[in-house]
């Protein structure tokens, strides 16, 4: 059996499609699967710039603890178990460990890294940073996690900086989906939009966004940033469908979900040379993440038909960094055994 510990589904985030798509996912390809969902009752908005609400992730992740530990005590869990935490920030991971290291169950855990404390720029790495109480339970996480799965080779020099003896395992994120629903917002007429497609947190650097739309070489843009505007995923969509661009000064990414949702749109990505997106985007797409920079780029593309380019960026992306693939193999193999 692969228990799947879900991430609270956010209706702004793709953490509601993998509410539906994970677990169809899986049993597609041949795998029993049952779902632990968490406290429904939780706030749908986020805290301010994060990617969760910080109160509801802790009710979320708690009910799930309570329905796990219910499966131990009635004797459910057997030999041969997997639980897949899709989000491996999860004090859970640990009380699963202790019932069964004590009761004797042979089961394997696997974890979908995010971020941590680990990345200065993330939300735990800037307010929290390196307190020894955060550091040492994140170390307990990664012992505790059989595999530890991250999708970038930048996530995983950035871990290894602070836990340079965790075994780290590769694979790309369970979004496979991503393509053909961008695909269908995609128009093949675009408007002069420039679209900040983040989070507006500090290290997303919407301020940056802002300056590059007081520009007077790109007054014939209009400058789009959708979580000021409160769109629905299907308006945000279409917006990407029909943007030119969608552009990026982040200072953290440790993946980088909505510039992949953007060249699925058929928008042309421009990134900064730095974190997850040196080995994941063309050169041509890349700045040194100035606004300079990105003016030139976009002056510099904008009279091309670029296209073919941004779709062959996103079928890239989709095969190496968006389906979970080896993490699909891993499950079947130790199901296997």
């Amino acid at each position: 059996m692969i228990y799947l510990v879900d991430i609270e589904s956010i209706p702004t985030r793709y953490t509601s499609e993998w509410k539906w798509f994970v677990p169809q996912w899986f049993k597609e390809n041949g795998l029993e699967v049952t779902v632990i969902e968490g406290d429904q009752e939780i706030p749908e908005m986020t805290t301010p710039g994060a990617f969760l609400n910080f109160g509801g992730t802790n009710m979320y992740k708690a009910t799930q603890v309570h329905q796990i530990s219910r499966l131990f005590v009635e004797d459910k869990i057997q030999d041969g178990d997997q639980f897949v935490f899709t989000d491996a920030w999860h004090p859970g991971v640990i009380n699963i460990k202790y019932m069964s290291k004590l009761l004797g169950k042979d089961i394997t855990l696997h974890g979908l890294w995010h971020a941590g404390s680990y990345d200065p720029n993330d939300f735990l790495g800037r307010l929290i940073g390196d307190e020894k109480w955060i550091r040492n339970a994140e170390a307990s996480f990664f012992e505790s996690f059989d595999y530890n799965w991250v999708a970038t080779d930048s996530h995983e020099e950035q871990i290894h900086q602070v836990f340079p003896d965790v075994k780290l395992h590769h694979t790309g994120w369970p979004m496979s989906y991503t393509r053909d629903l961008l695909d269908r917002a995609k128009q093949s007429e675009r408007i002069n939009t420039i679209v900040f497609p983040h989070r507006i947190a500090p290290e997303k650097r919407l301020d940056l966004f802002e300056e590059l739309s007081k520009r007077p070489e790109l007054s014939h843009y209009e400058f789009k940033v959708p979580m000021q505007e409160n769109l629905t995923k299907d308006q945000y969509h279409n917006l990407l469908g029909t943007a030119r661009f969608a552009v990026s000064f982040a200072e953290q990414e440790t993946l980088g979900i909505s510039m992949y949702e953007a060249a699925c749109a058929g928008a042309v990505p421009i990134v900064p040379n730095r974190l997850s997106y040196v080995e994941m985007y063309y050169d041509g797409f890349k700045t040194d993440g100035t606004v300079d920079a990105v003016v030139n780029k976009i002056l510099e593309l904008e009279s091309h038909d670029l296209q073919r380019e941004a779709n062959d960026q996103a079928n890239l992306l989709h095969e190496h960094f968006f389906s979970a693939t080896r993490l699909l193999n891993k499950l079947k193999e130790i199901n296997a055994r």
